[in-house]
């Protein structure tokens, strides 16, 4: 019987902007077909429709939810995601307090929301988020929330970042849990120790890269 070689498959990554905020929520996908939902910011049924529809149209199985963080614009699909898929949901332990709060920030911005479920599992730095035959390193880089985390595939060279580092920003931190000098040891620390190559999935606007931040971004490129 001869010998045959699988060449492993790239994690595919497929993006939608999503509710007011136009918040980025990320479809990532192997070549098993598994799929993991990160921060699902659906907010009406019509984008509902074209989170589940991409699902359908690519024969994908949703095996994991999770939230890089719990602030409203990234948790509105939450419900959504676990009734529909009968998922495991996933977030950092220490937003627990922010996912909790959904209710109350819907109501200030005047906006509707199911509420989101709670986690059945919580998330732990230096371990995996593993989904098919792929994994990615789950980072704990607190400061625009205080449980936000990041997602790093070491393999593909990318990062699922949140609202941590934006193209030539950061994520804000005036909000409650929001810490600036702690966000910004959490981008020096766990991002900007990576390669220059690495490609940034931020949570809103562009994707960006770790060395382009290392040298334009005005809050970063100092000391």
């Amino acid at each position: 019987m001869p010998i045959r070689f699988y060449l492993r498959a790239m994690i595919q990554i497929k993006s939608f902007t999503f509710n007011p905020f136009q918040e980025n929520t990320y479809v990532l996908y192997d070549e098993t077909r598994a799929c993991v939902v990160i921060d699902p910011g659906c907010y009406d049924a019509s984008e509902q429709m074209q989170l589940s529809g991409f699902i359908k149209d690519n024969d994908l199985n949703v095996v994991k939810l999770v939230n890089t963080h719990c602030h409203i614009d990234h948790i509105f699909g939450n419900n959504y995601i676990k009734s529909t898929y009968d998922v495991p949901f996933y977030y950092h332990e220490k937003d627990r307090s922010v996912l909790e709060s959904g209710v109350s920030s819907a109501m200030l911005y005047g906006l509707n929301y199911d509420p989101s479920p709670e986690a059945d599992e919580y998330l732990v730095e230096g371990t995996t988020l593993t989904f098919g035959s792929s994994s990615l390193d789950i980072v704990f880089t607190p400061g625009h929330s205080p449980g936000s985390v990041c997602f790093i595939a070491r393999d593909e060279k990318f990062v699922i970042g949140g609202d941590v580092l934006f193209q030539l920003s950061i994520g804000r931190t005036d909000l409650p849990g929001g810490d600036y000098d702690t966000l910004i040891n959490s981008i020096r620390n766990e991002l900007f120790t990576l390669p220059d190559d690495f490609v940034v999935h931020s949570g809103h606007g562009p994707l960006t890269n770790i060395g382009f931040e290392k040298q334009h971004n005005p809050f970063l490129k100092d000391g």
